[in-house]
């Protein structure tokens, strides 16, 4: 398709304005639009000239790279480059960054795709295909930089000099997840030595006691939802966060035919654990649900139940969406000292549930535990009943 970036512009710009993008979000893309039309100097656009420009990620009025210029460029080049094949607009939105930076080298390129389709086979969750091809990309561009263009010429020093390098951007604390998903790419590579050296880092779990929302703050939260103090989505979400301790996958995808609207109740297959889970719903849940799919949500032909509320109205992109949503709604509800994401909500959830006496495996049921250990966790949160395990100090040894 032989067309100028202005010509491929007009088209962009008219399905953005049909897709009922807003005015100040055009204007940006127009705004991109001219700067690859100067760049491309009336030559026809291609893929490979897309890249040229996207590359260009230096600010010339700084001197500094810019993620604002990145964002725009590569936004618009995704777009003009699925023009280019498919002779339509793709305006779906893309997960941040894709995935992080890919490795270059062919070599590398092979192996990432290989982690790729053996996840696939596999199985995993899309999740966790997600969470494990981050950490391997991320160490084979590591390789990259440091002059190693095969794994062949990759030692166990690599990999601990690789854990280091996150330091920088991981909280201590936060490695064990980073080797975690990290361990299984090294096994499926058969090298002994990388794996050997993971282990070594020694890196272990760290089991913070993370707080329960107070009676009071969930009374405001509660309150602000069904007031109407948030949208109907905001409220829904949170309210589902809050009172099931959903995962924030889960709630993100979740579907119209997943909600049983006489039975109260949602059906879902877990994206973590691919195991089946029925959970009922509160009327003020189902209520909010309600609100939302007959008077809020836009109309689309995505049938996830919760949707961008700005063009293009497609389901929330990830887990970082429906913590923004809950952490809004904690802000308007006046509770603004707790960390309001779905883990501490999942958390608040797990250990209300177990201060009501609800055995632990109906707790691990209602969380959609894989394993019904790991409901043990929350356990160290019921301060009452830990109080009732303290055995009084003998008195031979009392001072």
């Amino acid at each position: 398709m032989d067309m100028t970036v202005i010509e491929i512009g007009v088209v962009v710009v008219a399905e953005l304005r049909s897709a009922g993008y807003m005015e100040s979000t055009i204007a940006q893309y127009a705004k991109t639009i001219r700067a690859l039309s100067e760049f491309a100097e009336e030559r026809v656009y291609s893929v490979g000239l897309g890249a040229e420009f996207a590359s260009m990620t230096v600010s010339p009025r700084t001197g500094r790279f810019s993620a604002q210029r990145r964002c725009d460029y590569r936004r618009l080049v995704g777009v003009f480059d699925s023009y280019v094949r498919t002779g339509r607009v793709d305006l779906s939105v893309r997960g941040r960054g894709g995935g992080g930076p890919r490795p270059g080298v062919s070599e590398f390129a092979a192996l990432d795709a290989a982690w790729e389709a053996e996840m696939s086979r596999r199985g995993l969750a899309p999740a966790t295909r997600a969470a494990y091809g981050r950490v391997t990309r991320s160490y084979l561009v590591f390789l990259e930089k440091r002059g190693i263009v095969e794994l062949g010429g990759a030692d166990g020093a690599s990999v601990l000099a690789f854990l280091e390098s996150l330091l920088g951007r991981w909280a201590k604390s936060s490695l064990f997840w980073v080797v975690s998903n990290f361990r299984p790419f090294l096994k499926f590579t058969g090298r002994t030595d990388l794996v050997d050296a993971v282990n070594l880092a020694g890196v272990k779990r760290s089991h913070a006691i993370i707080p329960v929302l107070g009676d009071d703050d969930e009374e405001l939260v509660v309150r602000a939802c069904a007031a109407g103090v948030a949208s109907a989505r905001d409220a829904a979400i949170t309210l589902l966060a809050l009172t099931t301790g959903l995962r924030a996958c889960d709630i993100v995808e979740l579907r119209m035919g997943d909600i049983d609207w006489r039975g109260r109740a949602i059906g879902i297959v877990q994206q973590k654990t691919g195991n089946p889970l029925t959970l009922p719903l509160p009327a003020l849940v189902m209520g909010k649900l309600a609100d939302y799919v007959l008077d809020e949500r836009p109309g689309s032909g995505d049938d996830h139940v919760f949707l961008r509320s700005v063009a293009p109205h497609t389901r929330l992109a990830d887990h970082a969406s429906v913590h923004r949503v809950t952490v809004e709604t904690f802000r308007k509800a006046g509770v603004t000292d707790v960390k309001a994401g779905t883990r501490f909500l999942r958390h608040n959830a797990a250990s209300r549930l177990l201060a009501a006496a609800v055995p632990l495996p109906t707790i691990s049921a209602v969380l959609g535990h894989a394993s019904p250990e790991s409901t043990n966790l929350y356990m160290r949160v019921d301060r009452e009943r830990l109080l009732e395990c303290v055995l009084p100090v003998p008195e031979s040894v009392r001072p």
